[in-house]
């Protein structure tokens, strides 16, 4: 019989928390008991589990005893708060925050990636930037024949990323417009619908965002590839749900637009969608409420001869955030 496991959330009431739940219950993880925790405010409610209704439990350091893994659906402040009452009590952290991605001694994970880095954690293992994870699960196959030596990418993110208030937000302002009136945005700097905005995050290093440099500093770390080089633009789209990504990668030798498409077609977790004569690309609204990557519009970069542009779309709250993490929980299994 399998051995079942003791599974806390931290954070169940936030998007990706209640999104844990769901694929927790999908993948058929081998939960013997869930531990639901959030703030103060929340504890008392209930959480519904395969069909049982579960009190939350407000975060504090005796929650943890008795718990094998923590899933972490919080900000960077809870995680970093709550890590080593987590630790010492034996449990392995799974955080979705920013806290521990760039720490040297805390594996950072995509499943389909890097699998075995999983071997040297210390008690935390971290998920990585939504739109990183897309996209190195896209490019993987590539860097697998030939290394990949610098990316330009712009990302086209859903509002979703912004958390619960962000869609919300989005069909207010459609709503409101679309009958003449006006809305002040709360939870963007900037109305969204009808919109782009080209700021994610704050100045961080030589006018970059501190969400563009993710996808360098994280993506070395996932790729093993410590000297790669990335140019990246993110953008706040009016799209509910699913992170877009246009990626160009540079080699150190021609990669034929053929070999990659074969070699993303085998790429787990990836789903090849590359038909331009008949329509066929990758998109949010095919892409959302599942878990794979779609890869598409492959094609030769007409600045490099030994580059490739791409497009891919994947579900950032599912991929990009709690189906991400279960799939680090099933490798610690």
């Amino acid at each position: 019989m399998m051995k079942e496991y003791t599974i806390a959330i931290l954070g169940v009431t936030g998007a990706v928390g209640q999104e844990m739940l769901k694929v927790l219950q999908e993948r058929n993880f081998p939960v013997k008991k869930l531990v639901p925790l959030a703030s103060g405010r929340s504890a008392g409610k209930t959480v519904s589990f395969r069909g049982e209704a579960l009190p939350i439990q407000e975060a504090g350091a005796a929650a943890f005893q008795g718990v094998d893994i923590v899933l972490g659906a919080a900000e960077a402040p809870i995680a970093e708060q709550f890590a080593p009452a987590i630790t010492s009590a034996g449990a392995v952290f799974v955080d979705n925050s920013s806290a521990f991605r760039m720490a040297p001694d805390v594996p950072l994970i995509v499943p389909e990636v890097n699998p075995e880095d999983v071997k040297r954690h210390h008690g935390i293992l971290s998920n990585p930037n939504c739109s990183t994870i897309i996209t190195v699960t896209a490019v993987n196959a590539l860097n697998a024949i030939t290394p990949i030596r610098s990316m330009t990418a712009s990302t086209y993110q859903a509002v979703s990323g912004a958390g619960a208030g962000g869609p919300v937000e989005l069909m207010e302002e459609v709503r409101a417009l679309g009958h003449g009136g006006s809305y002040e945005p709360k939870v963007f700097p900037y109305p969204i619908a009808f919109n782009l905005i080209p700021q994610i995050g704050g100045e961080q290093f030589a006018g970059y965002t501190s969400e563009e440099m993710k996808m360098q500093n994280e993506g070395r770390k996932i790729l093993h590839l410590p000297e790669l080089t990335v140019s990246c633009t993110c953008v706040r789209v009016p799209v509910v749900r699913s992170h877009s990504i246009s990626v160009s990668c540079h080699f150190d030798r021609p990669v034929p637009v053929e070999q990659a498409r074969e070699a993303i077609a085998a790429a787990p977790g990836c789903k090849l969608m590359d038909d331009l004569a008949n329509l066929v690309y990758p998109m949010p609204l095919d892409t959302s409420e599942q878990d794979l990557v779609y890869v598409g519009r492959i094609r030769p970069d007409l600045t490099d001869p030994n580059g490739l542009c791409l497009w891919c779309c994947g579900d950032q709250v599912r991929k990009g955030a709690a189906t991400n993490a279960v799939q680090i929980a099933e490798l610690l299994l």
